[in-house]
């Protein structure tokens, strides 16, 4: 993960992933592409091209889909959710503040990546 921002319920996402882009734009200089979901379609697309340079690319379920298909770049973050679930202090909302959140995001993150590491 490269930043995490977690905010109020009531911001929108789209509007959230603004800050999230200008905080981040600048940091990875070799960040060209971002894959999104439909949720971050709209005037958002344009906005990354223009003030940021990088392709906002967005990732939609094919429209003769029934039931579950795994769609490529999709299941990365499905995959991140899972593995953020599986510890306690993230499966439910406990935390009063969303920097606390923030904190455990980063910490269950670095944890899974030490653990990974530790394994080579």
């Amino acid at each position: 993960m490269l930043k995490v921002l977690v905010f109020e319920a009531n911001l929108q996402d789209r509007t959230v992933s603004m800050w999230l882009l200008l905080l981040i734009d600048g940091l990875f200089p070799r960040l060209q592409r971002i894959w999104a979901d439909g949720g971050y379609s709209g005037q958002l697309v344009e906005w990354v091209k223009n003030m940021l340079g990088w392709t906002l690319e967005i990732v939609k379920r094919p429209p003769d889909t029934v039931g579950f298909e795994v769609i490529p770049r999709r299941w990365v973050v499905e995959r991140t959710f899972g593995w953020l679930n599986r510890w306690r202090r993230l499966s439910k909302d406990y935390e009063a503040l969303p920097q606390t959140s923030q904190a455990m995001i980063y910490a269950t993150m670095s944890l899974i990546m030490t653990r990974r590491l530790a394994r080579l």
